[in-house]
């Protein structure tokens, strides 16, 4: 199994849930994770409750990997409760450092001594924070960014009296969920990332106050220019091209005495009169246009599906991210169903809901969904014999190089539906197999006959499958020859 998976904690502690802590909680729970969480607001568990579903909304949407089962939400009445018996505690109260510590005291007091404690705190320093607990070595910052169930970054910063592998554990355990940790160097008040939004933030405050942009056109200078450069490049790399073929060198030549020009005002922040904060409210809501905050995150939601699901067919930034997680779900996935299932039947390894998405002008499922439900089958198929991560990079894959569908029953928006999986022939290069996929209520909705070629890595043509491969894919091909043949095997296109 692969190491960031088995860095996953069973149970997690909670300390405050609210936008961040809800986030959190959804993150954990979508990975399979139980979650402990304390948080005094009488409201909490309805707040908690639609984050999990935005987050389930969204997942739905930003990969077709295995998830885990969900894990279970547990609301507890004091933070003593919160870390009975959990592995990992994350802390988000609100952002003042007397709530923070105390929380952390009270917990670090109740919690095992080995579990690791990070704080979501967005600029204050560990070293502030961990002062008053109980082992303060275990404690460090894990600062995310909203949404967290779908932003990758969160940074890790450990304090004077943090020990270097709670540094180790903490990030171990953030990548195992989809992660991506920047582990800080130096202590240093706001991180890296909050320092760069806030001289941002501070200079678009200073251009409200002055009446030289509005909200919204300060927002759209940034979506429309270089925030698109910003999501995939970031600042450096952006610049660098920007420097022609010379690079960095001239653009910092040709540039850099700008610097010096006073365009800028990032030492000073604009006094936050009244006047001032009317302002912004007043063109904030223009520019909400009437929409619901619920509205808004689930608009978030989507858009940064969109660049990260594009970013992820290029193989970098975010989307290398989620390419890696989804290599981690799948490996997990087919380690687990090693010697799960009954060989000697047609093998039920993928199950799925109709999502709305997936309904056309018809009301029914789009053709193209069954197709992406059969080779999800495939897939499960391919991680059960032993096509991981490792095997796809060292030795290859199969491929399908011919597929005959035949559509028997619609599927409609919440019909569950589930494949099973009949293996028909193999040898060394070629792997034959049927997929039968059905309703809830038993209908047969359609099948699936596919033809596969082993591919190898090193050559990218026709290849014998690895040996541990292909004695598994033998084994159930051995234990699955009495089955009768499928009625629609081998059937071509026919007219009534």
């Amino acid at each position: 199994m692969d190491e960031a998976r088995g860095a996953t904690p069973r149970v997690v502690g909670l300390l405050g849930g609210g936008v961040i802590g809800g986030g959190w909680a959804a993150r954990f729970l979508l990975n399979g994770v139980d979650v402990r969480l304390f948080d005094p607001d009488p409201l909490a568990a309805e707040k908690v409750a639609g984050v999990v579903a935005n987050a389930r909304r969204a997942w739905g949407r930003l990969t077709l990997a295995p998830l885990p089962a969900e894990g279970r939400l547990a609301l507890v009445d004091s933070p003593e409760d919160a870390v009975d018996g959990v592995e990992f505690v994350q802390e988000n109260a609100p952002e003042r450092a007397g709530i923070k510590r105390e929380l952390l005291a009270r917990a670090s007091r109740a919690a095992p001594a080995d579990a690791v404690f990070c704080s979501s705190t967005s600029g204050l320093r560990p070293s502030l924070l961990q002062a008053d607990m109980a082992h303060p070595e275990r404690m460090a910052v894990g600062h995310p960014f909203n949404p967290v169930y779908l932003l990758p970054l969160v940074e890790v910063c450990g304090g004077e009296r943090t020990a270097a592998e709670t540094l180790v554990r903490a990030a171990a355990v953030y990548r195992s969920v989809g992660m991506e940790p920047l582990v800080l160097r130096t202590e240093i008040d706001g991180f890296v990332a909050d320092r760069l939004m806030e001289a941002m933030w501070r200079e678009a405050l200073w251009l409200v106050a002055d009446d030289v942009a509005t909200v919204a056109e300060i927002d759209d200078a940034i979506r429309l220019g270089a925030g698109l450069r910003w999501s995939f490049m970031g600042t450096f790399l952006t610049y660098r091209t920007a420097g022609g073929d010379a690079g960095m060198r001239h653009f910092m030549e040709q540039f850099g005495p700008a610097l010096r020009w006073p365009w800028t005002k990032l030492t000073e922040v604009p006094e936050l009169t009244d006047e001032l904060v009317e302002k912004l409210v007043a063109q904030s809501d223009a520019q909400a246009g009437g929409h619901s905050i619920r509205d808004l995150e689930r608009l978030r939601d989507d858009c940064l599906i969109a660049v990260i699901q594009g970013l992820r067919a290029q193989h970098y930034g975010a989307g290398a991210v989620l390419e890696r997680y989804e290599r981690q779900l799948h490996d997990a996935a087919g380690a687990a169903a090693v010697d799960a299932p009954d060989l000697s039947r047609p093998l039920r390894l993928h199950a799925t809901t109709v999502p709305p998405e997936w309904v056309d002008y018809n009301g029914h499922a789009h053709e193209s969904r069954y197709l992406q439900v059969f080779g999800d089958t495939t897939d499960a198929l391919l991680r059960l014999i032993g096509v991981d991560a490792a095997y796809l990079e060292g030795a290859g894959s199969f491929f399908t190089v011919e597929t005959h569908l035949s559509h028997l029953r619609e599927a409609s928006a919440g019909d569950h539906l589930q494949a099973t999986t009949q293996v028909l022939g193999c040898d060394e290069k070629r792997l034959h197999l049927f997929h039968s996929l059905y309703r809830g209520d038993g209908e047969l909705v359609a099948t699936a006959e596919q033809m596969m070629l082993h591919v190898s890595a090193q050559t990218g043509r026709a290849g014998p499958a690895g040996a541990r491969v292909l004695e598994r894919l033998r084994a159930i091909a051995a234990a699955q020859a009495a089955l009768p043949r499928p009625d629609r095997a081998g059937r071509s296109i026919g007219l009534p």
